[in-house]
């Protein structure tokens, strides 16, 4: 699949993404440093040590660096494509988010380091596009091959819109071609992006240490009702990811 981009096309596109960054401002996430040099404590027993914490700190201020010059891909993308950029002040993961789920993951393998697991986090930066079902497919189908073009690798591809049962969507990943920062795309349709929001309560519960078999069992019951009525829009299910490719990168803000 080749998408072809005509200059003053990206141009717009770049132009409206920059000062849409820009008007926002950065994003709102506190990276408070452990003002008692004590650790961190979330619900379900979870923790992380002074040294843990801090590690996680310097991890999401680095991320927070790498967004904006994302941000302004992310969105000249968004509006080459008529999607809609949903939750875009949500864009980095809060500081309490992260440690939860560095705390889970260190809970599940108690021999794995915090290093380690934040290697492995691909939604600290994070962004949602959003078309209707018709646009949906050619519109991810040239959202996701502008990231390619701009240098951007594409480390994952779940693709679950031919799922029988649980989360219906698409999400990727991807290594920022400046910054070398994980970030993630999810590509929905409104009634996949409100069947999200709607599992995202139970889908914490159940991801909790303290939660039960018997308990985790009913919530992905729950769970799975919610994204059986997600309709699955034409051309959904074949969607693959964007051959690398190379192109002028948009300039950052």
């Amino acid at each position: 699949m080749t998408t072809q981009i005509l200059p003053s096309t990206l141009r717009t596109a770049v132009c409206t993404a920059v000062a849409a960054v820009v008007s926002l401002g950065p994003a709102t996430t506190a990276l408070a440093a452990d003002e008692q040099s004590g650790g961190w404590k979330g619900e379900g027993g979870l923790t992380l040590t002074s040294e843990q914490n801090n590690t996680v700190d310097a991890y999401l201020a680095g991320a927070q660096r790498a967004e904006r010059t994302i941000s302004v891909q992310v969105r000249a993308a968004a509006a080459m494509t008529g999607a809609e950029v949903v939750g875009f002040d949500k864009r980095l993961k809060s500081p309490d988010s992260l440690k939860r789920k560095v705390a889970g993951k260190l809970a599940e393998e108690p021999g794995n380091d915090v290093d380690a697991v934040l290697d492995g986090i691909t939604d600290a930066v994070r962004y949602t596009l959003q078309w209707d079902d018709d646009s949906y497919a050619s519109g991810v189908t040239r959202a996701s091959g502008a990231l390619a073009d701009w240098r951007n690798e594409s480390t994952k591809w779940s693709n679950t819109w031919g799922r029988a049962n649980g989360y219906k969507g698409l999400n990727t990943g991807w290594r920022a071609s400046r910054s070398g920062q994980l970030f993630e795309v999810q590509f929905h349709t409104a009634a996949s992006k409100h069947a999200q929001e709607a599992t995202h309560t139970l889908y914490e519960e159940q991801r909790l240490p303290s939660t039960s078999p018997a308990r985790k069992r009913e919530l992905q019951r729950e769970q799975d009702a919610l994204f059986a009525a997600v309709p699955v829009p034409p051309g959904a299910k074949s969607l693959t990811a964007p051959a690398p490719r190379s192109a002028p990168v948009p300039a950052s803000a």
